[in-house]
């Protein structure tokens, strides 16, 4: 392949992303566009409600049919549980608690400083791995990488002279589209596999499945994502960011300048006292009564640390506020930043300042996620692909292939990975057990269809945080240059993770602890 042919691909790649982020900045600001698609639900929930559709919710047995949302009961409902719905969204308390004690170690200058001492060992040119590997393990404390590791992508490569809407990029891709790949167990695992066991037992009653039913290959998943993620980064996002220009507030930027003695003193003393915390929660959660452990999901008499009701994951956000309060404070005093207690809530009220675009984005964005939601049409769109992937009778590699786009598809539009699986999995997983296809391998196949579109939807539930933090370096910073910043990795990562699953299954590699591809176990 000559250079001539090569350019001519570059081109091509280039003009498609340029187009995307083209027609997606035309769009209105983010949150006068979640208002407009609330009405949009509203007025197509009316259109859909008188018919029926033939379908049956797979978890109640009820016909499903779309809920008209412009009656007079439910726009009353609507104004009645407004506040409930904003105020009880999800991420919206997740960010600020989070925020509070990122604000403290950001300005108080712990993170810059240990940023700057980061720098000063690791290779440019490692940066972007060694980044996505840390947002991949930010899954183990549920969606902390959102409010955390993604904004100091952006922090990081920017220090080190680096497009830092590039680190924003690399970080999300890690967090958010690389989900299902990561090394350490988490309470995702054994919840989503607690509705795969549900999903199983309709045709087979006795059928038991390991807690981790996927972790071999979850783990492995892990350095293919690192390894993709860094290429896409380097040779396609960074060269394209080239031409956008970082025009933001320079005073709300990182500096690079030399950290002093007394900087550095209370930097390594502020981490002994995070170590100190950290060395405190292991001896409080070790104990096996422990008040932060609490029934295994598969085996209640057993108490765990990562089951999906234990007051340690439940805690998660709270943690990392007390774990980054305390080495922010201890830094701000000792290098002598912080003068008073004032001074400790000015860095927290500075960092809610840089939220209040957040908060409005949020309330609109609930609204719409709820009406979403209430109306049905999500749930028909995944029932009805789920039914049509069924009806074609494709061999069994094809139909794995055939799950991952369908589950990356609906993610579009259904954004809860688990509540997702809970809908469609007792017609994936039995559907595929008559093929001889195991649950362990459909679970898989769901995994990886469900994290590589995080990333390009504007329904999940962070994706206004990604744009306001690049917002931060780019004034100009839209929901279509979000979105074509990340296109190229929500592409890649379904070709290259679905014939790596593929290619596992061809190996035989196993899945995870007694975890087999084919039903019956052989």
């Amino acid at each position: 392949m000559d250079e001539t042919t090569v350019t001519k691909k570059k081109g091509l790649l280039n003009r498609a992303l340029d187009l995307v982020e083209k027609m997606g900045n035309k769009l209105p600001d983010p949150a006068i566009l979640f208002f407009y698609l609330l009405i949009f639900v509203w007025v197509l929930s009316a259109i859909l409600s008188p018919f029926d559709f033939g379908e049956v919710h797979p978890m109640t047995g009820n016909s499903l049919n779309v809920q008209n949302l412009l009656t007079g009961t439910q726009l009353a409902e609507f104004l009645a549980s407004m506040v409930n719905t904003f105020v009880l969204f999800a991420p919206l308390g997740i960010v600020l608690v989070a925020m509070l004690g990122v604000g403290v170690a950001e300005h108080s200058g712990w993170i810059d400083a240990g940023l700057k001492k980061l720098l000063n060992f690791t290779p440019k040119q490692l940066l972007t791995p060694m980044l996505i590997l840390i947002a991949i393990v930010s899954h183990t404390a549920a969606d902390a990488g959102y409010v955390l590791v993604i904004p100091l992508g952006g922090v990081i490569f920017y220090a080190a002279g680096r497009h830092p809407l590039a680190g924003i990029a690399a970080a999300f891709a890690g967090v958010s589209g690389g989900f299902s790949a990561n090394f350490i167990p988490s309470a995702i695992d054994p919840l989503i596999m607690s509705f795969t066991l549900e999903a199983a037992r309709i045709l087979d009653p006795a059928i038991n499945l390991n807690p981790l039913n996927n972790w071999y290959f979850t783990s492995a998943s892990t350095l293919l994502i690192v390894l993709v993620g860094w290429w896409i980064t380097d040779k396609i996002i960074e060269p394209r960011l080239s031409k956008v220009k970082v025009d933001g507030d320079e005073d709300q930027m990182p500096k690079m300048e030399k950290v002093t003695s007394k900087e550095s003193k209370a930097f390594w003393m502020g981490l002994m006292a995070m170590v100190l915390g950290i060395v405190g929660l292991f001896l409080w959660a070790y104990p096996e009564n422990s008040a932060l452990r609490g029934p295994d999901m598969v085996n209640p008499e057993i108490q765990s640390l990562t089951s999906f009701h234990a007051p340690l994951m439940k805690a998660i956000v709270p943690l990392i506020f007390v774990l980054l309060l305390i080495p922010g404070l201890v830094f701000g005093f000792v290098s002598g930043r912080y003068k008073s207690s004032r001074d400790l809530i000015k860095s927290m009220t500075k960092s809610m300042e840089s939220m209040g675009y957040y908060v409005v984005m949020a309330f609109f964005c609930a609204l719409f996620i709820d009406a979403f939601s209430r109306s049905n049409i999500g749930l028909l769109i995944a029932i009805k692909g789920a039914n049509f992937l069924q009806a074609l009778e494709l061999p069994g590699q094809i139909t794995i292939v055939g799950i991952v786009i369908l589950s990356a598809f609906v993610n579009l539009m259904v954004g809860s990975a688990s509540a997702k699986w809970a809908l469609i999995a007792p017609i994936f997983v039995p559907m595929l057990m008559q093929l001889g296809i195991s649950p362990d391998l459909t679970q898989a196949a769901y995994r990886v269809g469900d994290s590589v579109s995080n990333i390009i939807t504007p329904l999940l539930p962070y994706f206004p945080l990604v744009v306001v933090f690049s917002q931060r370096y780019v004034k100009g910073m839209g929901i279509g240059t979000l979105i074509s910043m990340m296109l190229p990795y929500s592409v890649i990562f379904l070709v290259a993770w679905t014939i790596f699953l593929l290619v596992y299954w061809w190996l035989g590699i196993p899945l995870s602890f007694e975890a087999n591809y084919l039903y019956p176990a052989p």
